[in-house]
Order: C-alpha cells, then structure tokens, then sequence
C-alpha cells in the first residue's frame, strides 16, 4: 500500500483537505494528515471559500477535520508522496521547520508532491521552486515568480505537472490535480 503524508492546519480550504484526502483512501493510499503544535486525535477547523462577486474569495467556517499522525512522529523515508494543502494554512504552517525539512525531503529526493491553492507557499518558504513550473492561486504567483519559479496561469480546474510536481489553483482542480498525483505514486 502506498503512504502519502498530508500538511493541513487550522482553515486550510474544506475541500482541499476532504477530498484528496478521501480519494486518495478510495483508491487504496494511506494519508497520514498532519500539522504543527498537534496530534493524531487532535482536530483542525476548516474553512469553505467561495466565490460570490466581492474582489476575492470569502471565508465560511468548514467542517471539523481529524488528524490521525503528529508531525514531530513522521519521517519522509515513510512516505511515497506529499500532498500540501491549500486556505490559510499555509501562511503559517510554512514557519514550521520540519514542515521545510520534510516539504525539501520529498522535491530532493524526487518523491511526488502535489501542491494546491496557497499550499505553494509552502513549497517557496522551502526554496524548491527554482526553475520549476507550477500553478498556483492567482495571488500567490508573484511569489512562485519571486521564489525563481515559472508561475503558470490556467483555468481553476486543471493543474500543471512538472517532473515529480503537480500543481492546481484551487478546489475545481481537485479531479485534475488527483489524477495526476496517483500517477506520480504509480
């Protein structure tokens, strides 16, 4: 069976946490689900982002997600992928330092990561961007660009693969981004 290790936190987007993390146990992979300052049993608050007319998304609470593996337990040599996800997570997950450690582990050693959302901030706090393409949320691409990435720009629901990368800018991506990630994990 493969294992893929999941970084999510407090108000990372509802669906970006529920549904790769269900898909993925559909079809037969393990997801350790995972965020800082927490544990298996703990739980995190998600937070639904929708889009209806004002400048950006707004924010509805989600459901209650819980976690089943504490990160200061998990060593990436465990896993086979990473799927980082998306909200406002990554704003602060990204200042952890094993979140770094392990987000540089997995793009080193050429393992799959799959990246949604604002969950790229992740991927450029850790550097490993450069002279990589990917997709993002409209508002994070200056910094995939400023990070020394190739920021691609395409349609909510597709994503873009680049080597063992796969990336989308939101939620509607959720079937593209998937798809592509089980490919990766072979």
């Amino acid at each position: 069976m493969k294992k893929v290790l999941m970084f999510a936190g407090d108000f990372a987007e509802d669906y970006e946490v529920m549904v790769p993390y269900q898909a993925l146990e559909m079809v037969g992979v393990h997801v350790d689900v995972v965020c800082p300052g927490m544990k298996a049993g703990d739980k995190i608050k998600t937070a639904i982002h929708d889009f209806v007319g004002d400048q950006t998304y707004c924010e509805k609470p989600g459901h209650l997600f819980q976690l089943n593996a504490a990160l200061d337990e998990v060593k990436g040599e465990d896993y086979d992928g990473l799927y980082i996800t998306g909200g406002r997570a990554p704003e602060y997950i990204r200042l952890d330092a094993k979140i770094i450690e392990l987000t540089k582990y997995f793009m080193e050693n050429n393992k799959p990561v799959a990246a949604i959302c604002h969950g790229i901030q992740v991927l450029t706090a850790a550097d490993t961007v450069r002279g990589r393409k990917l997709t993002a949320y409209p508002a994070v691409g200056p910094d995939v660009t400023m990070a020394g990435g190739e920021f691609v720009s395409v349609d909510a629901d597709k994503s873009v693969v680049d080597g063992n990368l796969v990336t989308s800018p939101a939620w509607p991506g959720n079937i593209a981004i998937l798809q592509d990630f089980i490919k990766l994990l072979g």
